[in-house]
């Protein structure tokens, strides 16, 4: 808590340059979740002056209800709350077919690697460790919105019983839906569309992540292995293949060599 108060010193100080180079669709609404008013409010001044619409809930329950009734693009989650955590909601948000596809952002001043993973498994998109300024809450909440809008065709592709469905935002394998979370679904894009070529970490990052967001690359083993586990019903994982010492190929002719 007291590093956190940190933030509001960013905000008060920052917030007259948050807009500055940060282009923000408006209308896009954002719920920040945190039992603590004070920090509630100053993220709410932080997102507002970003262009974003913002609601508040000080608990999960509350949380959950504003985000069945009023479905938010993003939700800013607290890790750290009294009764459920952070990571309890959305780990029940991710097994609700309604909101497993909304983005969720983890907030937290948890920096064991441990704990990361654990969020990052969990169907978080992103993890920002507190503190940190208002500049980079809204460009990592804008890089967020950004990836989970990105479509490049609406046509479906379709591999020996995979179908993947962009204009349903659906994925399926022998007609049976499979649960994949937001950033597992833009990986399955990425790797449909970008087939027989061996792409770094970090190009991946780029792609899926957006160019101006720093993560460490190890967030993309964790997101290839969960999304490795959603298609392997049928065997699909074999085709996201590790390539020793230079990153991940997606490939249906060199399967034998996963």
């Amino acid at each position: 808590m007291q590093a956190f108060n940190l933030i509001v010193i960013f905000v008060v100080l920052n917030t007259a340059a948050l807009t500055e180079g940060i282009q923000v669709l408006s209308s896009q609404l954002i719920l920040v979740v945190d039992d603590e008013m004070p920090i509630r409010d100053m993220l709410t001044m932080a997102l507002e002056a970003g262009g974003y619409d913002v609601l508040q809930a000080e608990n999960a329950q509350d949380a959950h209800a504003l985000i069945i009734d009023q479905k938010p693009d993003l939700v800013l989650l607290d890790w750290m709350m009294p009764g459920t955590s952070g990571l309890e909601l959305l780990r029940r948000l991710k097994r609700n077919e309604l909101t497993e596809m909304i983005p969720v952002v983890m907030l937290t001043a948890k920096t064991e690697e441990d704990d990361t993973i654990a969020g990052l498994e969990s169907g978080a998109d992103d993890y920002i460790i507190k503190p940190f300024s208002p500049r980079e809450l809204v460009s990592r909440v804008k890089a967020v919105l950004r990836r989970s809008e990105r479509g490049d065709s609406n046509e479906p592709i379709e591999l020996e019983g995979l179908v993947f469905d962009p204009v349903g935002h659906r994925v399926s394998i022998d007609g049976k839906l499979i649960n994949l979370g937001p950033t597992e679904y833009r990986l399955l894009q990425f790797f449909l569309t970008h087939q027989e070529r061996v792409y770094t970490r970090d190009q991946i990052l780029n792609y899926v992540w957006g160019g101006n967001v720093y993560i460490d690359e190890r967030t993309v083993d964790v997101h290839i292995r969960r999304l490795r586990k959603a298609i392997s019903t049928r065997g699909h994982d074999k085709y996201v293949q590790t390539v020793r010492g230079a990153g991940y190929r997606f490939s249906t002719q060199v399967a034998e060599q996963f």
